[in-house]
């Protein structure tokens, strides 16, 4: 376990493996577990680093107001803790929007971007827009953590062999810190980068499930703003894909990653 400090909190993270660093980013009231199906695979050809993000998992949780913005800033401050150069960042949910803050803003960090069942944006523009964000914050002021982890763990995991994984999210969310949550999920909406997608000059593979919140036309349509990017629907998984389609999830980061660095030596 490993931890280092930037602007008062403390940030756990971990490193395995060895070569071109990939660095993955966890979503909403999650942690660097979500990778658990891919530290193993990608360590065997890179060297991986796994962050907890502020008010998650291991690293602190400090009563603030939290943005992507502020995220982005932590990740920049581990990889000059760890002396990395540019990266192959994958993130998913919340951790795609972070990846996408960074790719606009600071492009020089990263090798490639992999979205992951994730956008450019979170804006309520329409009224049922905001009716649906009426409804979820509602339900996260009354109902514990392990309420909506249990509700969370049946809409992602709805088969019937998929109970032990709704047994983990129940387990895991259970762990979360409701203020911090809130102020993580607060920080999602109304934030957007989707007007500068056209900057983002790195590699881009955006992996969506067929079955994610989000449809797949959305992401068809912002990847044609991007320059040099690509779709790769993932059939049969829901929104925690590395989870629920481990094996495929990785054949596809793995072929992304292999043909940007070799790209990328080719240039």
């Amino acid at each position: 376990m490993a931890r280092f400090d930037h602007q008062g909190c403390a940030l756990h993270y971990e490193v395995t493996g060895h070569g071109s660093p990939v660095l993955l980013l966890h979503g909403l009231g999650s942690s660097g577990l979500d990778w658990e199906y891919q530290t193993e695979a990608l360590a065997a050809h890179y060297k991986v680093i796994v962050l907890d993000l502020r008010g998650h998992g291991q690293s602190a949780k400090p009563p603030e107001r939290y943005s992507i913005e502020g995220f982005s800033a932590d990740v920049i401050a581990l990889l000059e803790h760890l002396g990395c150069g540019p990266v192959h960042l994958v993130g998913l949910s919340m951790g795609g929007m972070i990846g996408f803050q960074l790719a606009v803003d600071h492009p020089q960090w990263l090798k490639s971007l992999c979205i992951v069942n994730s956008g450019p944006q979170v804006k309520l523009l329409s009224p049922s827009d905001y009716w649906q964000w009426l409804k979820r914050w509602s339900l996260m002021q009354v109902a514990s953590m392990r309420t909506i982890g249990i509700a969370l763990g049946k809409n992602l995991f709805p088969n019937p062999d998929q109970g032990a994984l709704r047994a983990k999210v129940a387990e895991r969310w259970a762990g979360n810190d409701k203020r911090a949550y809130l102020a993580s999920f607060n920080a999602i909406v109304g934030w957007g980068v989707q007007e500068r997608l056209g900057a983002i000059d790195c590699p881009t593979l955006v992996i969506s499930a067929d079955h994610d919140y989000t449809p797949v036309a959305v992401k068809e349509h912002y990847v044609t703003l991007i320059p040099d990017a690509h779709l790769a629907v993932i059939e049969d998984s829901r929104h925690a894909t590395p989870l629920d389609q481990p094996e495929r999830f990785n054949q596809t980061l793995l072929r992304f990653i292999a043909t940007a660095d070799n790209t990328l030596k080719d240039q």
